[in-house]
């Protein structure tokens, strides 16, 4: 089984409490996409970023220094938004370590695609960054069909804990007999499924989590996610999608 996530805009530096086990795998075209992000002026950059000038200042000024093999943090811990903080990876097991560095993959607009201790540094660029490289109109066309390559091994189950703006890097290249099973957290609202992004990462982090400290091998085991807030839908689910409603 593999775990795909997204990554998250709010980064730290942590170099204590995990090592890294090496370099991303696709170093070399983060490069190429760094190169091109110091081509651009500050004004280009604030306006690909869509930020205030508070966030846009300090991250233009991390752009022109940013070494992309010195002061590592392994991904798991350096992206800190809601779903990472959910999943709080520092608290794991060793086992669930294990787990995660052999089951778990996050995509990345920067990196592409990251093993958990991959080491990484702070950067900002979403993945549908209008972002032109090597000739590419933007990181979709750039990245192509490297990520979906790098995650699929053999016939086992690929589960979908990203948003769509990052599966995206992965759906227009699933073959037979690929499986792909999105993961949906939602609320019924007046009978219809609403997903909440707060919500919905919170929970993401969470299943991650519980997929780690149960060594989660098959969808029998997903569907087993047991969570006071959610409760799985059978009745909703199908077998590319599952489905969990939250219950406050």
């Amino acid at each position: 089984m593999k775990i795909i996530i997204a990554p998250a805009k709010k980064m730290v530096v942590d170099t204590d409490t995990f090592g890294v086990d090496g370099l991303p795998q696709y170093l070399d075209q983060t490069q190429a996409i760094l190169a091109q992000l110091r081509q651009l002026d500050y004004a280009a950059a604030k306006n690909l970023w869509h930020c205030s000038d508070k966030l846009a200042r300090p991250n233009y000024n991390w752009l022109q220094q940013l070494d992309l093999q010195r002061q590592l943090t392994p991904a798991l811990l350096a992206y800190s938004g809601i779903q990472y903080q959910y999943m709080a990876p520092d608290l794991f097991t060793a086992p669930a370590l294990d787990y995660v560095r052999n089951n778990l993959r996050i995509l990345s607009g920067f990196y592409g695609i990251l093993r958990p201790f991959d080491g990484i540094v702070p950067y900002r660029l979403e993945m549908q960054a209008k972002l032109p490289v090597a000739g590419a109109r933007n990181l979709y066309d750039f990245w192509g069909d490297r990520l979906y390559q790098a995650l699929v091994d053999g016939a086992e189950p690929i589960i979908n804990l990203a948003s769509q703006e990052y599966a995206k890097t992965i759906t227009p290249y699933l073959q037979n007999p690929d499986q792909l099973i999105t993961i949906v957290f939602a609320s019924l609202v007046n009978g219809k499924l609403v997903t909440k992004a707060t919500l919905a990462k919170m929970a993401r982090g969470e299943m991650v989590r519980f997929l780690a400290e149960h060594h989660a091998l098959t969808t029998a085991d997903v569907t087993a996610f047991d969570h006071p807030d959610w409760a799985f839908a059978a009745d909703r689910s199908t077998a590319t999608q599952l489905v969990f409603i939250y219950q406050k």
